[in-house]
């Protein structure tokens, strides 16, 4: 063994063996937070993780701790998963319904940007030129009115949206324009789900659009039928949060 001769000072800083220790430490620490970074842990149990790394072997004692507290961000990203999973079990179980009372191909049920989106054919719910909802149409909303009772869905908003097509309405004192016409349909589907489905009136909002937010061309009589709906959407939070009306 090599001594040390007496004209010989001690090196400055920490022994050499502590940087290739601190080097394999702090690879170990990326590589965790790698991990947390592709996975949906939850926040709570990753702050516990961190805590049980600081002080342990003396690493990270003496200098400044790593404090993880919960981000806004990632809570958010985390509610969304969750929300969505919601989502996709809220159609599902409409779609089952929907089937077995064969009605599939009358109503659309979809996910998209602001929400799950309920599409229904004008002659679902209505005759020609009315707002008067059929009885059979009520089972549907009642059915899920019933589902949006349940723990998973019971804060969530729904929105009623009526639309037309392009055609004026003729002979019709009640309705003058598209405008009345649409705007009744959706007024009254929102009414059905609060007085005789027993939904929160806080949770609702009935919107009429006229023509003028068609989903085809009003060219041809099928296109036109596609126009004549009625659309409830179950609203993300996200987008609620952006809405100045709620």
């Amino acid at each position: 063994m090599k001594r040390r001769r007496a004209g010989d000072e001690a090196k400055p800083g920490s022994p050499e063996w502590m940087t290739t220790y601190g080097d394999m430490v702090t690879l170990l620490l990326c590589f965790f937070v790698l991990l947390f970074a592709f996975s949906t842990i939850d926040v709570q149990k990753f702050s516990a993780i961190m805590q049980s790394f600081q002080g342990s072997l003396g690493v990270l004692q003496g200098g400044k701790n790593i404090e993880v507290d919960p981000l806004p961000e990632e809570e958010k990203n985390i509610n969304q998963l969750e929300e969505q999973e919601d989502f996709k079990k809220l159609k599902e179980m409409l779609e089952e319904f929907l089937e077995a009372n064969n009605m599939a191909n009358e109503i659309l049920v979809d996910l998209e940007a602001r929400g799950l989106l309920l599409r229904f054919k004008d002659n679902v719910l209505f005759d020609s030129g009315k707002a008067d909802i059929k009885p059979d149409a009520k089972k549907t909303l009642k059915f899920l009115a019933d589902l949006l009772k349940q723990e998973e869905f019971n804060q969530k908003y729904i929105r009623v949206e009526g639309h037309t097509d392009s055609d004026p309405i003729v002979h019709i004192q009640r309705y003058p324009t598209n405008w009345e016409l649409s705007v009744s349909r959706a007024s009254n589907v929102v009414r059905v789900l609060i007085e005789e489905a027993d939904l929160r009136p806080d949770r609702l909002s009935a919107s009429g659009y006229s023509q003028y937010h068609p989903v085809a061309p009003n060219d041809t009589a099928e296109n036109k039928s596609k126009n004549r709906r009625v659309d409830i959407v179950i609203l993300r939070s996200e987008f609620v949060q952006s809405e100045p009306y709620y």
